[in-house]
């Protein structure tokens, strides 16, 4: 079936391609860049928003599709800038990217398609949505998913060294209702062809590697520049030394290892970062071993749970993926009183659990959703 879909174009070769395959699909493309941040203060390094929107535009012009520029900064500032800063000033792990996708490509992006009559938001994200029968249970059903005739099931990428489903995890089934991914059923080398026969202008351009709304900035040179100094001790965790002093807890995270600025013993052993102890501010670390206190759990609790399809009410054994790049693992889930919490008990003990990450839940290749650590 024809339908008028909003293309989420960054400039990139897999947004660009996306595009490309909708509209050879006999779909009636629109093509729009999302202009979140522009580092107006330029005190963050390089944010190449004015050459992204060219790229972007470039392959719009070739493809012979309508484009636009939405400028989505003050939702930007309020949904994903500002809960980065507040979590990180509270000692937790934010993950902006993936509730970007939530709140801002099928959130108010989502919502400008539709007040411009586009049926659906397509992204260039590796992941593969499928129409299944889907029952929605109504006492989790919200107002905007009543009436829903159509289930849809989230799949992981093809590729999967590029797989980007994990990022997807906290998305509702309305919001994948309209959501469509041209290109989860390619691999990188394929997708890359594709671009060079149709000619984009984005086909060899180096895929960016920045946070979800700042371009190629690194994490930490952003808290430098808008969360304030926090000093405080680094304290050896197994004996309670002081061994330095750190800039601010919300430069690491558990597990880090670079950037701790303390000397590896004469065995050449390297500090890991094991937790954070607010009374004090006190950073704590020691040895990366598997022994090291704090560092390995097997045991954890999830918050905010979100569901893709019908919500899990049952302990029920699931794999989950604990961070991004990290390969799906056995794991028992629990859920508590109220829905909204469960206790998780992993099959094997897991690294650098961090406060504030996504914990993302599968029943083999198929995404379920997610929850937040604790």
């Amino acid at each position: 079936m024809k339908e008028k879909i909003l293309v989420a174009m960054s400039g990139g070769v897999d947004s660009s391609v996306a595009a490309l395959l909708l509209q050879q699909q006999g779909h009636d493309v629109v093509g729009a860049y999302m202009k979140n941040w522009i580092n107006e203060d330029n005190v963050v390094g390089d944010c190449p928003w004015q050459r992204d929107i060219a790229d972007a535009r470039a392959v719009a012009e070739h493809l012979g599709i309508e484009f636009h520029v939405v400028n989505l900064m003050r939702d930007y500032r309020s949904k994903i800038v500002e809960y980065l800063l507040d979590g990180y000033a509270r000692g937790l792990t934010p993950n902006p990217d993936i509730r970007c996708n939530r709140e801002i490509k099928f959130g108010v992006f989502r919502a400008w398609a539709r007040d411009h009559g586009l049926a659906a938001v397509a992204t260039g994200h590796y992941a593969r949505r499928v129409e299944i029968d889907l029952p929605v249970s109504r006492e989790n059903e919200s107002s905007a998913e009543r009436g829903l005739k159509r289930g849809f099931s989230l799949l992981e990428g093809a590729d999967r060294n590029k797989d980007q489903s994990y990022f997807l995890a906290l998305l509702s089934q309305a919001q994948l209702a309209d959501a469509r991914f041209p290109i989860g059923h390619l691999t990188k080398p394929e997708l890359r062809a594709l671009a060079r026969a149709a000619a984009l202008p984005t086909a060899d351009k180096k895929d960016s590697q920045g946070i979800c709304f700042i371009g190629e900035v690194k994490m930490a040179d952003f808290l430098r520049a808008y969360v304030p100094d926090a000093p405080g001790p680094i304290v050896r965790a197994t004996d309670g030394r002081e061994l330095g002093t750190h800039r601010g807890l919300h430069f690491y995270t558990l597990g880090q290892r670079k950037g701790i600025r303390v000397p590896s013993n004469t065995d050449h052993q390297a500090y890991v970062v094991v937790g954070k102890r607010a009374a004090d501010r006190a950073l704590l670390v020691a040895f990366d071993h598997p022994d090291a206190p704090g560092l390995f759990q097997r045991e954890v609790s999830v918050h905010s749970l979100s569901w893709i399809g019908a919500a899990i009410t049952t302990p029920r054994t699931l794999e989950g993926r604990v961070r991004y790049r990290d390969p799906r693992v056995p794991l028992k889930f629990e859920p508590q009183p109220g829905g909204g919490t469960a206790h998780i008990t992993f099959g094997a003990p897991q690294r650098g659990l961090a406060s504030g990450q996504v914990l993302a839940f599968y029943d083999g290749e198929q995404l379920l959703g997610g929850g937040v650590y604790v």
